[in-house]
């Protein structure tokens, strides 16, 4: 049986995974759509990598949006998305 400690390092580590993975498929700036509090889904872009969150937590930090949003809530969109004249 693992210790306490050694199932948070594990999950930290699954998270950092998941962030590694979304950065290295979408830059900064990339077109993403987010589910809100609300349970509306907003299109916006990104303003940061994504990154752990005091080690529980996937974040990243969107545009026009106040704090961050998990990671699991936001969905990255199709270039076509951000094409010139139509908001993100």
């Amino acid at each position: 049986m693992s210790s306490r400690a050694e199932r948070q390092a594990k999950a930290t580590a699954q998270l950092q995974a998941a962030c590694d993975k979304f950065n290295a498929a979408h830059q900064v700036g990339a077109a993403v759509s987010v589910e809100l509090d609300s349970g509306k889904v907003r299109k916006t872009i990104t303003v940061s990598e994504a990154q752990v969150l005091s080690g529980h937590t996937a974040v990243i930090w969107l545009d026009g949006i106040s704090g961050c949003y998990d990671l699991e809530r936001v969905t990255a969109l199709p270039p076509a998305s951000t094409a010139e004249g139509s908001p993100p």
